[in-house]
């Protein structure tokens, strides 16, 4: 029950830390779009949803996918492969579920979309394991040395 727990708050962790870090792409794309500011508040959760699905449903896929390998050793070109794919998969889920009503032709605003979320996980999944592998490496590297035995 405690590694249930465990694998849970850390998936919770991880849709967070990308909510946090598309937020910023969410407003930068309301000034492109929005650039009279006349719907400011929106643009942060434009970038912040996404963002924590995200972040959520890569963890649930590096969680199944990774098996028995420990994160230090996993490619991080394969990380960004599924991070790839969950972007993806989350920028095609808006407009499976619902219409848009829109001037934009729907195929152009799907695929610009889809696009700019698969290029933001596959970078947000590879950064997240690379920092995960460096302070992994750092911890190994601040651990003291084990006595060898007496001989």
């Amino acid at each position: 029950m405690r590694k249930l727990f465990k694998r849970v708050r850390a998936t919770l962790f991880m849709g967070v830390a990308w909510a946090l870090v598309w937020a910023p792409v969410g407003v930068l794309s309301g000034l492109i779009i929005d650039p009279d500011g006349s719907m400011d508040e929106m643009w942060i959760l434009i970038g912040a949803y996404p963002g924590f699905v995200g972040g959520v449903l890569f963890s649930l896929v590096l969680l199944s996918a990774r098996g028995r390998h420990r994160l230090d050793k996993l490619s991080i070109a394969r990380v960004g492969a599924w991070g790839a794919a969950a972007g993806l998969a989350v920028g095609i889920l808006p407009f499976m579920i619902g219409t848009a009503t829109s001037t934009v032709p729907l195929w152009l605003l799907a695929g610009g979309f889809a696009g700019v979320t698969t290029a933001l996980s596959a970078t947000s999944a590879a950064g997240s394991v690379w920092l995960a592998q460096r302070a992994i490496a750092k911890e190994q590297l601040a651990a003291p040395e084990e006595p060898r035995a007496l001989r």
